[in-house]
């Protein structure tokens, strides 16, 4: 954005701070008209020239990008105004310019929104006499503003980064798309809670917003000290130390303790905090206090909101809930979640790709599952691990992995035929798969949702792995913990397919392709910070580096500042 932008920004914001100082406080004196409309008739009676219109963004380039919605939402409603009815802004004009104010509040501080010549700008906007009421000339003026701002504050909150933007992030699902122009018309329309009701932003968002205020009030009001605690040591219900006392003092804060009575004993009520934050972070839950949970307890707040903000931007580029079936994979989080008609039905530990091998971030429809399937050795792999060991023992390293070589027409190929020496993996003209069976690497099933990235779930021999708690080590495809009760799951709607059916299918040795009935949406995500089903705030490692970089498009080298916000949402400080 430009320093126009906030320059703009900040005059709409100043109205009301100008406003707070001569008549003690926004709320309780800021001249409002109730005028709700619901029919074009219900229009407010006061036209804007279209002149004066073209005038504006003659002169405000730095709306440039809006300038064709500015004009449609005009010509619509025949040039009436929107946001002023004679000399007051509407209920929604207000409530707008309020929640611009609270999102700078807990925003990030820039030195732009602070202008020394602003307040003789908005000076000329005010007339102190009977409370504050808009000048006639400033009226088309301050109409067109809150319009062009509309558009401008819905491509950066509601929209955020350029779709460009978040593929070089390596975000590649698809953007959900916008009409700002319905949006604001059902906005002026409608009463005070429109702007919240109407917001066009995944719920995560709003959750995340709302927990970004909770931790801004706490990092302004405490000291966040960290606890020491020596290399190795554990403190488990009924020990003692000043160890736990600071545990005590930092999880009461953030809400896992209920009651803190300050001493430096263990107690079953500091035991079940414990566990409750363990699994917040993603942690093993055992209620034992070890160095990994004093070390995220000692995260410094300004980091963390770092963070809620870093995923606030990736929520504003998902897609509203579905409402149907679909499927979503959380990679920080290492957990698959399966939703059925938009409700969470049930969710499973996955593995995902290993750093260098990530996991990409894409959505695609599931179409298939595979049962007993071959797996086709990858060209990475091929190259790095399958060629050297056919290159050092060719139909011995084939045995024991059980793999066997296909051409092009599907026969396999005896691998005495064959010079390995002569290939490497990038011009090596066979296929190398695995058979089916329980050695498979893909395990017993298989699932796709077919994309250039050639991933997909499946199930997996190595099954110790989903009892890690960071699970980070395929080549990229995601291993599925419960892979017989998503196969159930998928293939529901079909009543031929009964459990025994599946098990069968599952053991066959022989790969079958089935169709599921209909497509399932598959979503597969990158949130470090985020709010549960049980409404609880979650932060997990940044296992692919994915934040720091957003992270430098967002802010640069500047940290985040924000404010204390206090329950109504109005500034306390800034």
């Amino acid at each position: 954005m430009t320093v126009r932008f906030y320059t703009t920004l900040s005059l709409l914001v100043l109205i009301i701070l100008v406003a707070c100082q001569q008549n003690g406080g926004f709320r309780k004196k800021l001249k409002i008209r109730d005028t709700t409309h619901y029919t074009k008739e219900a229009y407010i009676e006061e036209t804007l020239d279209s002149n004066l219109l073209n005038k504006f963004l003659a002169g405000n380039t730095n709306f440039d990008q809006y300038d064709e919605y500015i004009r449609n939402f005009y010509q619509k409603r025949g040039y009436h105004y929107a946001w002023i009815n004679k000399d007051s802004l509407t209920e929604q004009a207000a409530n707008f310019i309020n929640m611009m104010k609270n999102d700078a509040s807990y925003g990030i501080k820039d030195s732009s929104l602070i202008n020394p010549q602003l307040q003789q700008l908005t000076d000329s906007l005010l007339q102190s006499e009977g409370g504050l009421r808009i000048a006639d000339t400033a009226r088309p003026q301050l109409e067109v503003l809150l319009t062009a701002q509309f558009f401008a504050y819905g491509n950066k909150v509601w929209g955020g980064l350029t779709a460009d933007s978040a593929k070089d992030l390596e975000w590649f699902i698809p953007r959900k798309k916008i009409d700002m122009e319905s949006l604001l018309d059902s906005v002026v329309r409608k009463k005070s809670n429109a702007f919240e009701e109407d917001e066009p932003v995944n719920r995560q968002y709003k959750l995340l917003r709302n927990e970004l205020k909770k931790l801004a009030n706490l990092e302004a009001s405490t000291k966040w000290d960290s606890v020491r605690i020596v290399q190795k040591a554990t403190f488990k219900k009924g020990d003692s130390s000043q160890v736990i006392t600071g545990v005590k003092n930092k999880l009461a804060a953030l809400g896992d303790l209920a009651v803190n009575d300050s001493s430096s004993r263990f107690t079953p009520e500091l035991d079940s905090a414990v566990r409750s934050y363990q699994a917040r972070m993603g942690q093993k839950v055992d209620g034992i206090i070890k160095q990994t949970t004093v070390d995220a307890l000692n995260v410094p707040l300004q980091q963390r909101i770092r963070q809620i903000l870093v995923n606030m931007e990736r929520s504003r580029w998902v897609p509203l809930e579905p409402t149907t079936d679909y499927i979503l994979v959380n990679i920080p989080a290492f957990t698959m979640y399966v939703y059925d008609k938009g409700k969470l039905d049930w969710s499973c530990n996955v593995v995902v790709g290993k750093p260098g091998a990530n996991t990409v971030v894409f959505s695609k429809d599931l179409r298939y599952v595979v049962f007993s399937p071959y797996w086709n050795v990858p060209p990475g792999i091929l190259a790095k691990e399958v060629l050297p060991g056919l290159k050092r023992s060719g139909s011995g390293y084939l045995a024991r992995q059980n793999m066997e070589i296909v051409g092009a027409s599907g026969k396999v190929i005896p691998p005495g035929s064959i010079n390995f020496s002569k290939y490497s993996g990038g011009n090596f003209p066979y296929i190398v798969r695995q058979r089916p069976g329980g050695r498979n690497s893909l395990g017993k099933v298989k699932f796709l949702f077919p994309n250039e990235y050639n991933i997909y779930l499946h199930d997996t021999p190595a099954r110790y792995l989903f009892g890690e708690n960071k699970r980070s080590f395929s080549h990229g495809c995601i291993r599925v913990a419960e892979p017989k009760h998503l196969a159930e799951w998928l293939l529901r709607k079909d009543s031929s397919w009964t459990e025994k059916k599946i098990d069968e299918a599952l053991d066959a040795n022989k790969e079958r392709f089935v169709t599921v009935k209909e497509k399932v949406p598959v979503f597969i995500v990158y949130f470090t910070a985020f709010v549960d089903s049980k409404g609880k705030l979650n932060f997990r490692d940044d296992v692919y580096g994915h934040d720091t970089r957003l992270a430098a498009s967002l802010f640069g080298s500047n940290e985040p500042k924000l404010a204390k916000v206090d329950s109504s949402g109005s500034q306390e400080k800034y």
